[in-house]
């Protein structure tokens, strides 16, 4: 007597695999960004020419002119390239960009929408 074993439909199998590796590329780590966020930040700015906005100088930095000046041709370099607007603004933008909503709220909002697919995928198959 041989025994078959019923394999379910391969789109099950593909649905189950874009689901994990979605999530995998979109869960934020702790204190990072997202390998999702990660690649769009190095996506607009490969080689990274596009300049930061500086932070505020430290207590004290202020009376180092020579610091000031630095900080300060930092801001014109991104004020010009932002007042050009468009897609160079959009880039700047994106380039310092990070994950859009707290890392534990993502992460159960992702493992909520998974299991909802993965659950209607299931269903699915059984009718």
């Amino acid at each position: 007597m041989t025994v078959t074993v019923r394999q379910p439909p391969t789109t099950r199998w593909w649905i189950a695999l874009a689901v994990v590796l979605f999530v995998i590329v979109v869960w934020p780590p702790d204190n990072d960004r997202s390998l999702a966020v990660k690649f769009v930040n190095w996506v607009v700015d490969p080689t990274g020419a596009l300049p930061i906005l500086p932070g505020q100088l430290g207590f004290g930095v202020g009376d180092d002119l020579q610091a000031v000046e630095e900080r300060d041709a930092q801001v014109r370099d991104y004020d010009a390239l932002y007042s050009r607007g468009g897609w160079t603004r959009r880039r700047l933008q994106l380039k310092v960009a990070r994950d859009p909503i707290n890392p534990s709220t993502e992460r159960q909002l992702l493992l909520a929408g998974a299991a909802i697919v993965l659950f209607l995928a299931w269903r699915a198959g059984r009718s």
